[in-house]
């Protein structure tokens, strides 16, 4: 692909994104049923040049750490994780297991090594992305790593606070309840709360480092979470596509994006 197609696909992915990001947040309704739709995504998905490495710029070999969100695992990022291979990055699961614990902890045992192991094994900084929860995740690392990370991702991550269905909360609360059952006194007593005041929940409040390229794909008819908490409300970083909340990691359009915003943060060390 020469200079001047990357640039037309670059420019009309950017045209079509910020004409429709809101400019202003109404009220709205998360409809739970609409995420049934996610199979037509993986099916679209597949029948998708961009699926194929074709009319994306190319990778350059660096590592692309992804995350998976609430209760997910990163099974569940395999097409993800396939798909940057082809295209020419270095994909690497996260390691952190079920997303179903304290995210602090998470970040502690298994996700901090991975993003060594990346780094040593590149000679480069690494790429962050993560879907749902898994995208407030990277948004909190790339906070506190920005001498490690080049870029994050967020796949209908709701780093701006959490409004979701009721069934979600209760599977919440659930983990909870878990967590300080588990761990006791290893984790604060506010632990999966927004009102907890460990690093992963202070760093979120926290302006990004300037050096780190962010980037929010988000959809208006997400049926898990509120989309306007999945915002930064800066058009150059928002990015609106049409699906589902669990369909979000098998979305074309997102694919599309996901492309051009890693080479756009691409990196020689």
């Amino acid at each position: 692909m020469n200079l001047g197609t990357q640039r037309r696909i670059t420019k009309r992915i950017k045209r079509v994104s910020r004409r429709n990001t809101p400019k202003r947040h109404s009220k709205g309704e998360i409809v739970p049923w609409t995420e049934a739709l996610f199979a037509a995504e993986i099916l679209l998905l597949h029948a998708t040049p961009v699926y194929y490495g074709m009319g994306v710029p190319p990778g350059d070999g660096s590592a692309v750490v992804i995350i998976p969100g609430f209760l997910g695992t990163d099974l569940y990022l395999m097409e993800l994780h396939g798909w940057l291979g082809r295209i020419g990055y270095r994909p690497y699961f996260s390691g952190i297991g079920l997303n179903a614990d304290c995210p602090n902890l998470l970040i502690q045992r298994h996700l901090n090594e991975t993003i060594a192991r990346a780094r040593v094994e590149t000679g480069r900084k690494i790429h962050l992305i993560g879907h749902s929860l898994g995208g407030v995740i990277a948004r909190s690392v790339a906070g506190q790593r920005p001498r490690d990370v080049a870029s994050v991702i967020t796949l209908a991550a709701p780093f701006r606070g959490t409004v979701t269905n009721k069934t979600v909360l209760l599977a919440a609360e659930a983990v909870r309840l878990r967590i300080l059952q588990e761990h006791g006194q290893g984790v604060l007593p506010e632990c999966y709360t927004g009102r907890c005041t460990c690093n992963f929940i202070n760093s979120l409040s926290r302006e990004m480092p300037s050096s780190v390229v962010e980037t929010a794909i988000y959809t208006r008819q997400d049926g898990i979470v509120d989309w306007r908490y999945c915002v930064t409300r800066n058009d150059e970083v928002d990015f609106e596509v049409p699906g589902t909340h669990i369909g979000m990691a098998f979305n074309a359009s997102a694919y599309a994006i996901v492309a051009e915003r890693l080479a756009r943060a691409q990196v020689s060390g």
